[in-house]
Formats: C-alpha cells, sequence, structure tokens
C-alpha cells in the first residue's frame, strides 16, 4: 500500500531533542503547539493509534519539555496514552510512524526505547510513586534536579495515586504532580473525586479571586527575603480559607490552580515558578481530551484510540468496508450473555474498572444501570465491591482485562477465594492483546490464579463456549469462577438461543487421530483445527482435545489420552510457567507410566507488540508453528534405517 509522506512543519522538522525546541524564543511555542499537534493527526490518521489524550496535553508537553532540563530533569508520564508529543519532541520524530507496529517504537513511554521515558508505564496511576522515589533517590545521591509527575484525573481516582499522594506529603521532598484534568480515562470518569474537581474548575468567583491573589503576591516575591516570606504566610493563609483544593493541602501538597492547560505561556509561567517553590506541589490544569481535532472533542470516547486510516479533516474512516457478514467480538458475546443472564436471574450484577467500554459493558450500564457499576481506576476496590455484593446473595460478574486483574490478586485470593464467594472474573483480553505490547498482554492469569483454592478456571474456544460457562458459572455459589477469552472477533461459527450448563471440568474430542494428541486450552484450539487440517493433507493424523478446564482438570480424559498416545502436546496463549501444560504435566509426573510430552505456550520472555497473528507466528504458536512441531516429534520418532 503507497501511504502518503507526512513532512512535519518547518519549526518541528528541526527538533531533534527538548534541547532545541529550548533554544525557541516564547512567542514561537503556539507555533511549535500548532505543527505538533497537526503531525500527530497526520501520523495517527493514516497509521492508527493513541490519539485524543496526546491531543490535549500537546501544549503541556511542550510547556514542559521548554522549561524542564530534559532528560537531566525527570519527567513521569502515567499510563502513556498522552505521550505521543513527548516521543516526537524527543527524538523520535522520524519513525514515529512505527509506533505500536511490530518491531517499532512502543506506543507507550520505555525506558529501553529512550532516556527520556523516564518510567515504563501501561497501567495507570504509577506516577506519582515512581517520580517521589526518582526525587528522594536524587537527594540521597546529592543531585539537583527537578522531578515532575503527569497524572489525569481519571488515574488520580486509583487507590495508588492517593497512597503516593499520602507519602510524598510526609516526607522531604519537592516533586510537582501535574493533575491534567479533561473530566476523561478511557470513558468519562465517576466517582466523587470527578465531582469535586468539577466544583474546583466551574467556581467562577474563586478563579477570578485566586488570579488576583497570584498576581499580587508575585509583586511580593519580587522583593526581598522578608517580605517573600510574608507573601508565602499570606498564599497559605489565603489558600487555606479559600481555595477548593483542600483535599490536597490536606494531604501536604501546594495546591495551584486550575490553569488553562491550552494556554502555552501560560504554562511555561506556571510550571516555571514550580520550580523554584520547595516541597511537594500540585498543579491543575483543566485540558480538552482531543483538542484541535473536532470529531474527538465531540465524541472523546471513540477518539481515545483509532485501529483504521480516516480522513484528518472530516475525521471519516477511509476503512475498505468488508462484504462479509460482520463477526462479534468476545466482549459482545459477554455483555449480550450478562445481560441476558440479569434478566432471567435478579441475582446477577456486573462490575468493571473504568473499562466499560472495552468490556462492553457500557452497554448493559445503559440498558441496565441499576445492575451494572463502573468503579473507577480501581481494581482492588471492583474484587473486593463484587465480593461484598456477593456475600448478600449476588452472583457479581467482574469485566477485567487479564492484565489488570494482577492488580487485584491479593483481593482475588483474600477476599473472595478464602471465603468461597461466588464471584466471577471476566478476564477480557487474555493471552497475546497486539498493538499495546508487553504492559498488556494477559499472559500470567493461569498462572496466579491455579493455586487459588475454591476458584474454578476456563476458557472457551468459541462463542458458544463462552455463554454456556458464564451460565455455569451461576450455578454455583460456593465458588469463583475465573473465564478468560482474548481480544477480537469471535470464530464466527454462532451460537444457539438460551444457554446449557457444562460439567465442571469436562473436556471433549474435537479430532481423533494417533499417535499424537494436542490437548488446546482457550481459542488457541481454532490454530490447533486449522493445522491438524493442514496435517492429514500430508497424510499425519493428529488427534485434538478442547480441554476447557485447567481447574478443575479433566483427569480422566487426561488418562485416557496418557494410555492412547505416545506423545502429548499442550498448547495455550499464555505463559508456559504455571500455566496449563504445567497442570498437565505436574498429573502425568504421578502416573506410573506417561507419554513424552511438549508444552506450547508464550516463552519466559518479553514480548513485544505486534498484532497477535504477528505475535503468535514470531514464537510459533500459529498453525504453521503446531505444524512444524508435530512435523519434528514425527520425524524424531521414526527409527533410523
Amino acid at each position: 500500500m503507497n501511504l502518503p509522506e507526512i513532512k512535519p512543519g518547518p519549526l518541528l522538522a528541526n527538533i531533534n531533542s527538548p534541547a532545541d525546541l529550548r533554544k525557541l524564543s516564547r512567542e514561537q511555542l503556539d507555533d511549535v503547539c500548532f505543527e505538533l499537534r497537526d503531525y500527530i493527526i497526520d501520523i495517527v490518521s493514516v497509521h492508527g493509534g493513541h490519539f485524543g489524550a496526546s491531543l490535549g496535553v500537546v501544549e503541556l508537553t511542550v510547556a514542559l519539555h521548554y522549561v524542564l532540563e530534559t532528560p537531566h530533569d525527570r519527567l513521569v508520564w502515567d499510563v502513556g496514552h498522552q505521550a505521543y508529543g513527548h516521543k516526537i519532541l524527543t527524538g523520535r520524530r522520524d519513525n514515529f510512524y512505527t509506533n505500536r507496529k511490530y518491531k517499532g517504537l512502543s506506543g507507550f513511554p520505555k525506558r529501553s526505547e529512550s532516556e527520556y521515558d523516564t518510567f515504563g508505564v501501561g497501567h495507570s496511576s504509577t506516577s506519582i510513586s515512581a517520580a517521589l522515589g526518582m526525587d528522594v533517590a536524587a537527594k540521597m545521591k546529592g543531585e539537583k534536579r527537578t522531578v515532575m509527575a503527569v497524572i489525569g484525573d481519571g488515574a488520580m481516582t486509583g487507590g495508588m495515586a492517593f497512597e503516593a499522594l499520602n507519602h510524598a506529603g510526609d516526607i522531604p521532598n519537592d516533586i510537582t504532580v501535574i493533575l491534567n484534568d479533561n473530566n476523561m480515562s478511557i470513558d468519562p470518569n465517576v466517582g466523587a473525586l470527578k465531582e469535586y474537581l468539577a466544583e474546583i474548575t466551574t467556581s467562577k468567583t474563586f478563579n477570578r479571586f485566586r488570579d488576583d491573589v497570584y498576581d499580587m503576591l508575585g509583586h511580593f516575591r519580587s522583593a526581598g527575603d522578608k517580605m517573600r516570606k510574608v507573601a508565602s504566610k499570606m498564599e497559605a493563609a489565603l489558600t487555606s480559607a479559600l481555595t477548593p483544593g483542600g483535599l490536597f493541602r490536606a494531604l501536604g501538597f501546594k495546591y495551584y490552580g486550575p490553569v488553562d492547560g491550552h494556554n502555552v505561556k501560560g504554562l511555561v509561567r506556571h510550571l516555571e515558578d514550580l520550580k523554584n517553590i520547595p516541597g511537594p506541589k500540585l498543579l491543575h490544569v483543566v485540558t480538552v481530551k482531543g483538542k484541535g481535532f473536532a470529531p474527538a472533542e465531540k465524541d472523546q470516547v471513540k477518539w481515545h484510540a483509532q485501529g483504521s486510516p480516516f480522513d484528518k479533516i472530516t475525521g471519516k474512516s477511509l476503512a475498505v468496508k468488508s462484504t462479509k457478514p460482520s463477526v462479534p467480538k468476545y466482549q459482545d458475546i459477554f455483555t449480550d450473555a450478562v445481560i441476558e443472564l440479569a434478566k432471567q436471574d435478579e441475582r446477577v450484577v456486573a462490575v468493571t474498572p473504568a473499562m466499560p467500554s472495552g468490556t462492553g459493558l457500557l452497554k448493559m450500564m445503559k440498558e441496565m444501570p441499576d445492575r451494572c457499576y463502573d468503579v473507577g481506576i480501581a481494581e482492588q476496590h471492583a474484587v473486593t465491591f463484587s465480593a461484598g455484593l456477593a456475600t448478600e446473595g449476588k452472583i457479581p460478574f467482574a469485566g477485567i482485562y487479564s492484565t489488570f486483574l494482577q492488580r487485584g490478586y491479593d483481593q482475588a485470593l483474600h477476599d473472595v477465594a478464602l471465603q468461597k464467594l461466588p464471584v466471577v472474573f471476566a478476564m477480557d483480553r487474555a493471552g497475546l492483546v497486539g498493538a499495546d505490547g508487553p504492559t498488556h498482554h494477559g499472559l500470567y492469569d493461569i498462572s496466579y490464579l491455579r493455586c487459588v483454592p475454591n476458584m474454578v478456571l476456563c476458557a472457551p474456544m468459541n462463542e458458544q463456549e463462552l455463554r454456556d460457562m458464564l451460565y455455569t458459572a451461576t450455578c454455583y455459589t460456593d465458588r469463583s469462577f475465573g473465564i478468560r477469552y482474548p481480544r477480537g472477533q469471535c470464530t464466527g461459527a454462532g451460537y444457539r438461543p438460551g444457554f446449557e450448563q457444562m460439567p465442571l471440568g469436562k473436556g471433549e474430542c474435537v479430532r481423533k487421530g494417533e499417535r499424537i494428541a494436542v490437548l488446546s486450552y482457550g481459542t488457541i484450539g481454532n490454530y490447533v483445527i486449522e493445522a491438524a487440517e493442514q496435517l492429514s493433507a500430508m497424510g499425519i493424523e493428529i488427534s485434538h482435545y478442547n480441554m476447557r478446564f485447567v481447574k478443575p482438570l479433566d483427569t480422566e480424559l487426561v488418562n485416557e489420552i496418557a494410555a492412547g498416545y505416545e506423545h502429548i502436546i499442550t498448547i495455550e496463549d499464555a505463559a508456559k510457567q504455571g500455566g496449563f501444560g504445567s497442570a498437565v504435566a505436574e498429573y502425568l509426573c504421578e502416573l506410573p507410566q506417561r507419554p513424552r510430552m511438549t508444552i506450547m505456550g508464550v516463552p519466559d520472555r518479553l514480548i513485544e507488540h505486534g498484532t497477535q497473528k504477528e505475535l503468535h507466528k514470531e514464537i510459533g504458536l500459529d498453525a504453521a508453528g503446531i505444524i512444524a512441531t508435530i512435523q519434528k516429534i514425527v520425524t524424531e520418532s521414526v527409527p533410523s534405517l
């Protein structure tokens, strides 16, 4: 495909590092912002990627790199959806088109990629903790540097952010926290903090008074030490009495704002002032997600990220429309099933930590708002909130990405499993997720949940099995369920009306062959079906078993397989260590006689970003990889003449 050549504007073309940016006059910064925003739109409209968040912080990004002496000064981004401008200004402009592509730039800040990426991120609410650690370490080493963390109001709802604020307010440090307030994460923010920040940003009387006080105190600060001390005391007294930022002041922070996040010269002035103020500080910056691109400003949820080309003027999709019938995604199957179950069972409710769109539960929130809860970016709370619901007779479906459930692991063990509560963990994005890369791959849920008591673990091979597994989970009130399924489209095979209870811990034979049996867990089994057809054409007939459950494992079926085959292969879209294959191996090692075994899964190394198919091919988990593994086994098992 011939892609259009994308050229940066004249100022941006000469910025190969923040040092080049700092050579410009303040009067030129507005033009830099215009060119940077235009370049992001040009790149994403052709190559895809996260979108609205980076557009919303263009002015803030330029101001930060203009004021800070990066990389000596430390700039820490939270999550990283908004760091595109940062990457472009820090030497990655000319290859930014490879962003989120296989073997290309990461879609998130990444320490191994650039010295300007001070902390690797992907999960939210980590920036304040990391920045505080950097600042304290610098002081221990006797180094003079400024440390600033940029965190969104959505990420600020995460409990870890408040843990960091609490600690920072109690120990000597000089960090600056920049609260990027746009009332959005991926979906609109929820909760009391959102309302609190809204009160601050909409108080016209306060904002007018604050500006007057700020100007007055600025005059005082230009005087001698004595007057500066007086000004400091006046500021503390006035803000204590009148500033709505009392929550942050109570945690030990000096609060400044709210300020216009799209006035780059104003931001430069504020940031320069904050560099010279000792102690922990919080600058409240108000921005618009998607700023400068009308469709993104209008529909901020839709334009959080774009995966296909679009017209950079109108926003209209340029993707070629398929003539094939649309195939639903697994998240859609999940949501439709939960809504259907909720209508026939009053015990069923749903919970998600700030991912109603990603999990599909936004549909249920609209249709059944009193039965579906978005709790904000708070995975730990989501799990224990679900446990509380379960103690009162409800069956909560907790829709959480596999990678994010890691953050609620203690709660899944301590608050759910040990109390034998019927919480259903619907683990979306299980396996290799694609362009989001290693921070988002859902590879470890089998390993970290398999050792948890009172928990059933299962994975469907298709949409029908997902529906039946969700229903089966409602049939038990003395245990929890973990159901994993991948990102993306289903098989397209469809499903029958209604639900059927699945026998607990029972697999099925998909195909009968000889000598070699492949045991698959989850949707990766569809590659096995494809491989088996091709192997059959080569004269190699294998057996294929869709195991469905890893806990409880179908030991009766494993016994039968062990007695009838020379070689067993297990395959899973998950970490090999401690996963499905390990469960089968652990059982087989107790048998007096057992066949040879090969475990296929994700190896013990970081798998970078790319499409799911590209990554499966890289590590040999696709149909071609399965065929190659089986051909090797067949060749090695043939006696030499």
